[in-house]
């Protein structure tokens, strides 16, 4: 197995006709770059080429498998015809198929290990997105994650948002008037948006435990950086959930990660595949927070590389900060290609023996014009290259070749096995509990309802004082021997005397 080379401090990308050596400085690697081109030209072989330079270099790198052919990274190179043609045009004489050390990860938890985060963490910005959720709803999802904190409530899962959710829902009025008018509709069309992403296997996503972003900066026990690769293929058909969860995963590299300045290398190169889902439909909010992110991104040593067929998918904001770009070929059969082509030579670096608008449409597969950043950060002229190919298998793994790759992960005893601790589901159910078990209890008892309960103290002292069927009472025997003075004025003032102080009564 090759070692990497402590010395290499570039990735070799391919040849010019001349021969020229084409070489991306990983110095400057943070910097980011595009790799832009149409369907079947060479862009997936190119981001193979590139990450496994990056990786033979110490670099980590994550990219997304939208095709299931990126995976090949994982099982070294067949030799085929194709590539052994290649390789003898470029002259490469250390070109040796090679596997390269991967980890398979999967948001829905079947071609690799759980990626998951919590619902708190995710934040209802991009959880919105994910829903699919209009103004309205979104604003209501704002309240549900403020009242979630002011009750001191973990959202860890879709199982404690819906009991949120219901919990407004109850309290509705209450929650009107504390934050901000909530209808039953808007609650109603989040929790059929959550019916649909769970129903596509998304509450895979939200759980523990939580990716630690550390695990996506592995490097091999031979010092390779370790490639991440999100299974996408199901993923791809909800853009919207592919594009939120990168822009997340980014989010957190940008949000956690320590400033470092300038490197010798990136801390971790990231692969943005399928670039144009990111900004469809993207509010502008997103969209500056999207142009924030990649701005300053790079000062934690994160090279960010967007992947499109055609460069004008990237804002100009952002593609201004793209200073490694490869272009593949573009056919120019609509006035949409027409434009696309224009955009793409006019990004380049002028060089005054190329035509570059004509080069576009006339590159072959696996050919393409690239310009990388040099010396203190100038960009070279355009030149038009023959792309290297990959030591790697250039197409997918089996599903036992899948298999083997987990089980040997570093990551697996740590993320294959679901952890559900207490959080905001637990304790509004057990709340309920306790208020429905206080509501079937019998009310406490006073002093007077226990002197009146048959066999009771009070009942006793009436009993005796004032008799039964069966027997007499006091108050009766007195009276009785007080009739036969009542004739006098001294016996009438001692039966009023006993009986106003025993009934209660004063005398006058």
């Amino acid at each position: 197995m090759t070692q990497p080379d402590p010395s290499a401090r570039e990735v070799l990308l391919g040849k010019t006709a001349a021969g020229d050596a084409v070489r991306l400085l990983a110095r400057l690697g943070n910097r980011h770059g595009l790799v832009a081109g149409a369907t079947g030209t060479g862009k997936t072989v190119t981001l193979m080429t590139l990450a496994e330079g990056f990786s033979r270099l110490g670099v980590p790198v994550f990219l997304a498998d939208v095709k299931g052919d990126v995976a090949g990274l994982a099982m070294a190179g067949t030799g085929n015809d194709k590539v052994q043609a290649r390789v003898a045009e470029l002259e490469l004489t250390d070109h040796t198929p090679q596997a390269n050390p991967v980890v398979l990860w999967d948001l829905f938890g079947r071609d690799g290990h759980p990626v998951r985060t919590t619902i708190s963490e995710i934040g209802p910005t991009l959880l919105a997105r994910m829903l699919e959720l209009n103004d309205t709803q979104s604003g209501v999802l704002d309240i549900v994650f403020k009242l979630a904190d002011d009750r001191g409530l973990l959202l860890l899962d879709l199982a404690d948002l819906r009991a949120l959710l219901s919990l407004v829902a109850d309290e509705r009025k209450d929650v009107s008037t504390s934050y901000g008018l909530v209808s039953a509709q808007s609650i109603g069309a989040i929790q059929r948006a959550l019916l649909r992403l769970e129903s596509e296997g998304g509450e895979q996503f939200f759980g523990e435990p939580a990716l630690d972003l550390a695990d996506l900066m592995r490097t091999s026990t031979d010092g390779r950086g370790v490639i991440g690769i999100l299974a996408a293929e199901q993923l791809i058909l909800r853009p919207r959930l592919y594009s939120s969860f990168l822009l997340w995963l980014l989010s957190e590299l940008f949000e956690t990660l320590p400033e470092v300045g300038d490197l010798d290398r990136p801390k971790l190169v990231f692969v943005f595949d399928e670039a144009h889902l990111l900004f469809a439909d993207a509010p502008p909010a997103l969209q500056r927070r999207v142009e924030q992110v990649v701005r300053l991104i790079r000062s934690k040593g994160v090279g960010v590389y967007f992947c499109s067929q055609f460069p004008d998918d990237v804002p100009d904001e952002i593609l201004g900060q793209l200073g490694n770009r490869v272009q593949h070929a573009l056919r120019a059969f609509t006035p949409r290609d027409q434009k696309a082509v224009r955009t793409a030579a006019e990004t380049f670096t002028p060089n005054p023996g190329l035509d570059v608008a004509r080069a576009i449409g006339e590159l072959r597969i696996g050919e393409a014009l690239v310009s990388t950043l040099q010396d203190k950060g100038v960009p070279m002229p355009v030149e038009r290259t023959l792309m290297a190919p990959p030591r790697s298998r250039i197409g997918t793994i089996t599903a036992a070749e899948r298999v083997q790759i987990r089980a040997s992960s570093p990551v697996g005893a740590k993320y294959d096995t679901t952890v559900d601790r207490e959080s905001a589901a637990e304790m509004l159910a057990r709340k309920a509990e306790a208020t429905a078990a206080a509501a079937q209890a019998p009310p406490a008892r006073t002093r007077d309802q226990d002197d009146a309960e048959p066999g009771g103290f009070g009942t006793a002292v009436r009993d005796a004082m004032f008799g039964t069927s069966r027997r007499q009472g006091m108050v009766e025997t007195m009276a009785k021997q007080a009739a036969r003075t009542v004739g006098s004025q001294i016996g009438r003032q001692i039966l009023r005397g006993l009986l106003g102080g025993i009934t209660g009564g004063r005398r006058r």
